[in-house]
């Protein structure tokens, strides 16, 4: 691999990443990672339209059904086919994660922590015309991007245009009081920690809209276990908040803001130690949900053992119901196994993708 990056890592990130057992030539090689895109369902006709545009050779991704990877520096967002709503940019990491979910026709998928919306889109675009998929985030202003990526990918213009009023059931549930004093409060990492008694803001479309999801009524209700257990999501996706080690971009980006904000942002153990709570928090609740012989995939972007295996090992310990199950989809992928079986770990020398790990469970019935 050409190393023509200049970006010197300081040795405290040095020692971290010796610690999780990653290589620094993730970082510290020249970024070749391809950018991915993913056709819309019905616009394969426009591919070679799309190259002549961008003028670059666009490539199938053989192991990934409707994604195909280009140059890294190609911007598409000034695009004919971006701004039609033909493709849209998503990582084939990511992909692989809404992959490993295996979802079927009349599947109702739950993505708990959604924005800025590309896998809701893969998702609807896998349902078609059948289920529902509903997503939640914590920001409300995260929610509205993902509202508009939905818009613009995931409906269609004709839905658009023949449904004016689709989106009218956006909003918040909270009062405007609430929801500012909650903002404030989620100025740090540990005040995030409040979704276990707090709803977090949710993103829902009517019946008719072709994204759709119980009523914001039905998913906040009480019930008892196993009413969830039976009345639950088919297939719940879990991309949880994290310290986006495993993004090349991300972390080139803290030689400009500088390395003491990684050392606040990626290395700080009391950050660390509140993001795992939040991310057990996190994959706890979306098990919840889940119906018995249901799945859940649980990722992050993150490379460490902390907010991945730690995380699975002490999500199994505390729920009997679960069960960690081999992603069928991925023998051909190119990634690596994590330091648990049947977990997976995607990063960019080896997959030529952002740093993802993968874990998905079962939810089996205990009586």
């Amino acid at each position: 691999m050409e190393e023509s990056s200049k970006l010197a890592l300081p040795d405290a990130f040095l020692d971290f990443l010796k610690v999780n057992g990653l290589d620094p030539s993730i970082y510290t090689a020249s970024d070749s990672t391809p950018r991915y895109i993913r056709l819309k369902p019905g616009c394969e006709a426009y591919l070679e339209e799309v190259e002549a545009e961008m003028k670059c050779k666009i490539e199938k991704v053989d192991w990934l059904p409707g994604f195909y990877s280009l140059p890294p520096d190609i911007q598409i967002a000034s695009s004919k086919a971006y701004q039609e709503g033909k493709i849209y940019g998503i990582d084939a990491a990511s992909g692989a994660a809404v992959l490993a979910l295996d979802i079927s026709a009349g599947d109702h998928v739950l993505d708990l922590c959604a924005a800025p919306g590309a896998k809701l889109c893969m998702i609807s675009d896998l349902l078609g015309d059948s289920g529902s998929v509903t997503g939640v985030d914590v920001a409300s202003h995260r929610l509205a991007a993902c509202r508009t990526m939905l818009q613009k990918y995931a409906l269609g213009e004709s839905a658009l245009e023949e449904k004016g009023d689709a989106f009218r059931e956006w909003t918040s549930r909270r009062p405007y009081k609430e929801r500012k004093k909650a903002t404030k409060a989620r100025k740090t990492v540990a005040s995030q920690l409040v979704l276990g008694s707090q709803h977090p803001e949710l993103i829902f479309y009517g019946r008719h809209s072709g994204v759709v999801g119980p009523t914001r009524s039905e998913l906040y209700q009480s019930g008892c276990d196993s009413e969830v257990s039976s009345q639950g999501y088919d297939k719940v996706l879990v991309d949880a908040e994290c310290t986006h080690d495993g993004s090349i971009k991300h972390i080139q980006k803290f030689e400009h803001w500088g390395w003491t904000t990684l050392q606040r942002r990626v290395l700080d153990a009391e950050r660390t130690d509140s993001l795992t709570t939040l991310q057990l928090k996190l994959l706890s609740n979306g098990f919840r949900l889940l119906k018995v012989g249901g799945s859940l995939v649980y990722s992050t972007c993150s490379l460490t053992i902390a907010q991945n295996e730690d995380v699975v090992q002490k999500f199994l310990k505390e729920n009997a119901s679960a069960e960690l199950q081999e992603i069928n989809a991925a023998k051909n992928w190119p990634c690596k196994s994590g330091q648990i079986p049947n977990t997976l770990l995607f990063d960019p020398l080896t997959s030529q993708t952002s740093g993802l790990f993968v874990a998905k469970f079962l939810k089996l019935a205990i009586w």
